[in-house]
């Protein structure tokens, strides 16, 4: 068997179970993380109508100067502040974290507890 069909199968069942709990309301969107070995990136989305309210990614062109690499802590953590102050100038204050198949560990946590500090609440 497949090392990579186990994994995959693995990670598809934890996003299933993390995100049949989160849902995105227009008063608290959900908050979607995703990242690579190269890349960290990000969307604040309302599950009822199918938007995305804003974003940020590492692999912007504005943003690569200042983030350099976007696989560690640190651009996680400055992602995360980024994207609260874009969340916060679209009116968006509060929103549901979802992180997918990822732990809550290294850069999800970093990202989460920068954007928390930047004012987003969840």
């Amino acid at each position: 068997m497949d090392i990579r069909k186990v994994v995959d199968g693995q990670r598809e069942r934890r996003a299933y179970r993390v995100r049949k709990r989160v849902r995105g309301t227009p008063e608290r969107p959900r908050l979607c993380v995703y990242r690579s070995l190269q890349n960290f990136a990000c969307q604040v989305i309302d599950d009822v109508t199918g938007k995305t309210i804003c974003s940020v990614s590492s692999s912007e062109k504005a943003l690569r100067g200042q983030i350099g690499y976007g696989g560690n802590c640190d651009a996680a953590a400055k992602l995360g502040k980024i994207l609260a102050e874009r969340a916060t100038a679209k009116g968006v204050k509060a929103v549901a974290f979802d992180r997918g198949a990822y732990k809550y560990h290294g850069r999800v946590a970093a990202f989460a507890d920068a954007a928390r500090e930047a004012g987003l609440d969840f």
